[in-house]
């Protein structure tokens, strides 16, 4: 079901945040990253059994927006509360484009699903407890978590740990026993990455990670053997 006019104004106000924002990130976090998460987080939602508030998933796949307060690159004052900090442009889309983002109740799950889609933020709540029944029935959350999820292993996963390893500059590959082994990219392989497809939330999404898994084995296997013979 494609978006009304007035709701497509939204998105496009949505992405013109999205582009002026991550225009400041590193090519791991960027405007294309972001793009893909939103075309794969509506196919996820598309192809769910039940069919989730694809506006949501857009924005709150805020696909768009999911990105735009991501604690490596604001503070922690900023990421705090999305709501807060999104309510204006929830509140301008009222009075702009007649969409109500605020009174019908999705802007608030909108920056819900943005403040929970981390794998970082779920294993902190898991690790505490507060890991919550919504949390593991939004079908808008499990929609997004999955699609950026999905562009963090694979080529695009590969790309990105190299990116954001130089980006910050730390080792791409150290040997084992190495005190720079935990900072380095290919130790990100083992700590998350490799640990991904086995928690995806959705079929459709684990659909699409059998491949992109196997091309991570099959990488750090490659760069074993190549360190290995050097």
């Amino acid at each position: 079901m494609s978006p009304t006019l007035s709701e497509q104004a939204v998105i496009d106000a949505a992405e013109k945040i999205m582009i002026d924002t991550m225009a400041r990130y590193d090519p791991s976090h960027d405007a294309y990253h972001v793009q893909r998460v939103r075309n794969t987080a509506l196919k996820i939602a598309k192809n769910a059994p039940k069919q989730p508030d694809l506006l949501v998933v857009e924005l709150g796949g805020a696909a768009l927006l999911h990105d735009v307060l991501d604690k490596k690159y604001v503070s922690a004052e900023q990421a705090a509360d999305p709501y807060k900090f999104f309510l204006p442009f929830f509140e301008s889309m009222a009075s702009l484009h007649g969409i109500d983002l605020v009174n019908d109740g999705r802007g608030q799950l909108i920056a819900q699903v943005i403040d929970n889609v981390s794998w970082s933020t779920e294993k902190k709540l898991k690790e505490k407890g507060l890991w919550t029944k919504w949390h593991d029935e939004c079908v808008e959350l499990h929609c997004v978590q999955d699609a950026d999820r999905l562009d963090a292993i694979g080529a695009f996963g590969i790309l990105r740990c190299a990116a954001y390893t130089t980006a910050t500059n730390q080792p791409l590959y150290v040997p084992s026993g190495d005190p720079k082994q935990p900072q380095s990219a290919i130790q990100h392989f083992h700590d998350k990455l490799i640990l991904i497809r086995d928690r995806l939330k959705t079929e459709y999404g684990k659909c699409l990670a059998t491949k992109r898994h196997q091309l991570l084995l099959d990488f750090v296997a490659a760069v074993d053997e190549e360190y290995n013979c050097s």
